[in-house]
């Protein structure tokens, strides 16, 4: 098959599970800002997020190397899958240990079993996800993302108005969700076939680790790019405040989303050619087209960005300003969408040291660049400073990835393209007299601008 055609089955495959079940639970935010006041959805949002942090950390980052190992030819897959079971097994028993320092922390020591619940469950969804995808069961993954989002709903629905437990039930309709993901993948991959610690090769599960452990703060530095300003916000402007940031992020989330279903086709697509002569072009060609459609949609939530959440919070007054902060946080988005495409290079060659340092810079400028900024300008600062974080991540990542594929990173439509974002951008947040003829007229000269690109790639994907 046409590598270019095979990389547009997978993202068509992965697009029914990952963007249908994404838009599903995205379309659940006006349940959530209807029955949560800003305080709990700052809470819930925070708790969720330090879970995540918390998945990578107690897992050993052993999920990367499933996806990157489970790719190899040369690799037992029993093996892969066994040493995945018995690194999430090792990382939780040391989180258990672990117990007395987390009730110290303030903001999570009243939700600590929830907290533990959801890691727990959380590492092993991971783990069975990406070993799916390693075995190129996409049609099953995407399977997958359907039916956990059902589920997801359907506990949503019992717990917050059945059961109106709140918070709470929030929390525990995502645990449950899970759960219920790891039951099916589990039946269906039939994965209790590939545990067998009896014949464990230590070899693999010592180069695994050696792969995973640097994603480790890798991927700790990544969420504390992501996620620092939401503590930040909270911490230096109140929870409220941090409520109306994270109802902010949900129109970036439409942007994550597309870029996920993306990547995790493009990550099966970039090992099995990374043998190819043409590998170089292949990468170019794909990353030009990607940025291309990223900026697109971005340009056209950036000028739809109000609109969108009045109709995700019903109108409700007091998440009624918080359009104000999408248009910088879609900007930021972009880039780290562009950073992790660039990623998978890291991937490829299995560079993961190289991955830990660009991460761990962008974080080292967030945290500095939240405390300038939000006390300068208040919530817009901490998104300025994520945006700007994503952005170096991105040109280090640029120069740096060249040196293991010789790519064209085409800086100069990339400015271009930046440019006409943060035009619209700065329209929006200050709006001159006719400001939607202006909106409309950088909408359209985005459109033409990133026009040739993706036309190209799509003119290759139906190349016979």
């Amino acid at each position: 098959m046409n590598k270019y055609r095979k990389l547009m089955t997978n993202t068509l495959v992965f697009s029914i599970g990952t963007f249908s079940s994404k838009i599903l639970v995205f379309l659940m935010v006006p349940l959530y800002s209807n029955i949560l006041t800003t305080d709990e959805y700052g809470t819930a949002d925070l708790l969720t997020q330090t879970a995540n942090l918390l998945i990578p950390l107690i897992s050993l980052g052993i999920a990367d190397a499933v996806i990157r190992f489970g790719l190899d030819k040369n690799e037992n897959k029993k093996d892969v899958f066994t040493c995945g079971v018995a690194a999430i097994g090792i990382g939780f028993l040391l989180f258990l240990i672990s117990f007395p320092l987390l009730a110290m922390v303030k903001l999570i020591n009243s939700h600590l079993l929830l907290l533990y619940a959801y890691v727990f469950v959380g590492a092993f969804r991971l783990l069975c996800t990406r070993f799916v995808r390693a075995r190129q069961y996409v049609k099953l993954y995407s399977l997958d993302g359907v039916l956990t989002t059902i589920t997801l709903i359907l506990f949503n629905l019992l717990f917050l108005l059945g059961f109106q437990w709140g918070l709470n039930g929030y929390v525990l309709a995502i645990i449950c969700s899970d759960a219920c993901s790891v039951l099916f993948l589990t039946a269906m991959a039939q994965l209790y076939r590939c545990v067998n610690f009896s014949h464990m090769r230590m070899k693999t599960f010592r180069a695994m680790l050696r792969y995973s452990l640097p994603m480790i703060p890798a991927n700790v530095f990544w969420w504390i790019t992501h996620v620092s300003d939401r503590y930040a916000v909270g911490y230096l402007m109140g929870e409220s405040f941090n409520g109306l940031y994270g109802v902010a992020y949900k129109i970036p989330t439409i942007l994550s989303i597309v870029s996920t279903i993306f990547v995790e086709a493009w990550q099966l697509s970039a090992v099995t050619e990374k043998d190819s002569p043409q590998q170089a072009r292949f990468f170019t060609e794909v990353m030009h087209s990607y940025q291309g459609a990223i900026f697109l949609c971005a340009s056209g939530l950036v000028a739809f960005s109000k609109l969108g959440i009045q109709l995700l919070t019903v109108g409700k007054a007091e998440y009624a300003d918080c359009w104000q902060y999408v248009p910088i946080l879609l900007m930021a988005t972009c880039f780290s969408c562009f950073a992790s495409f660039l990623g998978s290079v890291y991937v490829v060659v299995k560079k993961s040291n190289m991955a830990l340092a660009t991460t761990a810079l962008g974080a080292g400028a967030n945290v500095v660049m939240n405390l300038i900024f939000i006390p300068l300008i208040g919530v817009n600062g901490a998104a300025l400073a994520t945006f700007l974080s994503y952005l170096l991540v991105y040109l280090v990542r640029g120069i740096n990835a060249r040196q293991y594929l010789r790519f064209h990173l085409g800086l100069g439509r990339t400015l271009i393209a930046l440019l006409l974002l943060s035009a619209q951008s700065l329209l929006m947040i200050f709006p001159p007299p006719m400001w939607a003829l202006w909106q409309g007229i950088c909408l359209v000269l985005m459109f033409l601008f990133q026009l040739k690109p993706v036309c190209r790639t799509i003119l290759h994907m139906l190349h016979r």
